[in-house]
């Protein structure tokens, strides 16, 4: 097809056409979502409790980091090849920007985290006694725009590592999970003490609603979807800087798996240049040919 026969992009076909894949897609992403936080959620609950009664909060935080960053990275290996395993309206929407996500499967999508997260947090909050204690607030002596900035930079690495190592196809694009999964743990590693780590407005808006907005924090509560927004625009434009700096050509052979791209060793076990007027290799060694920026030998 011509570029002149193409459809508009916004037209009716391009937007509703896929309507039925859509609708599974996000019905199966309901399911995804609900999975990773029902996961990553109970994990907090239970350490909650055991702070509670132990009060050591350095493990509660390590506790906490590795529920959600394992969680996550288990339930988007499960879904990696189903939904995508996105999980997060905030990467949706960084995906919707790039152009992976149409907007008719980002809205569908969007509306199937928020109601995923708000039956996990339900789950949860059924399965486990006591007050449902997995809530994101702004702890004390961090005033709201600390609380957004926070959760700004942590997310636009979780959307830098998603655009990087899923959307970006490359050799070890099947284990992308492992990666985000990481970054989600590192994020919490840093965050967790101070704003609770969301990362993803619909971690939390679902307990949100499931206590009714009647936790300690809840007038801030507009932190986790402010901040959240602002790292999707983060992560999307630090990935458009590496796509306009044209980044595969800086290290072309980085993600390379053919031995021939390897190095050839240290510069001084080259052999030494031929000699003018001498016919004769001044060495049995290896000759030594440029190829780009790195030397390749030839036996």
């Amino acid at each position: 097809m011509s570029r002149s026969e193409r459809k508009p992009y916004w037209s009716s076909q391009n937007l509703f056409g896929s309507i039925p894949v859509d609708a599974k897609a996000a019905a199966l992403e309901f399911v995804g979502t609900t999975f990773f936080l029902l996961l990553g959620l109970g994990g907090i609950q239970a350490a909650s409790g055991v702070e509670l009664v132990s009060g050591t909060n350095l493990e509660l935080a390590l506790y906490i980091s590795t529920c959600m960053g394992f969680s996550l990275l288990v339930s988007a290996w499960l879904f990696f090849r189903v939904t995508g395993g996105l999980f997060n309206p905030n990467i949706t929407l960084a995906l919707f920007l790039v152009g992976v996500v149409g907007p008719v499967r980002f809205i569908l999508f969007c509306i199937a985290q928020l109601l995923g997260a708000i039956a996990a947090s339900a789950i949860v909050y059924a399965l486990t006694p006591g007050p449902l204690r997995v809530n994101t607030f702004l702890e004390p002596g961090i005033n709201a725009a600390q609380g957004v900035f926070i959760e700004m930079f942590i997310t636009g690495a979780l959307i830098t590592a998603v655009l990087m190592l899923a959307a970006e196809k490359h050799t070890v694009t099947p284990f992308a999970p492992v990666g985000i999964g990481l970054t989600l743990f590192v994020g919490h590693l840093f965050a967790v003490a101070y704003t609770g780590a969301s990362m993803n407005t619909a971690r939390a808006f679902g307990p949100a609603v499931v206590t009714g907005f009647a936790f300690p924090g809840h007038s801030t509560h507009w932190v986790y979807w402010v901040g959240p927004f602002l790292g999707s625009l983060l992560g999307t434009a630090t990935y458009a800087l590496f796509k306009y700096m044209d980044y595969q050509v800086l290290t072309p052979t980085q993600a390379s798996t053919r031995p021939e791209d390897s190095p050839q060793g240290p510069a001084i076990f080259a052999a030494p240049q031929k000699s003018a007027g001498n016919s004769e290799p001044a060495s049995s060694g290896p000759a030594v040919y440029a190829t780009g920026n790195s030397n390749r030998s030839v036996v």
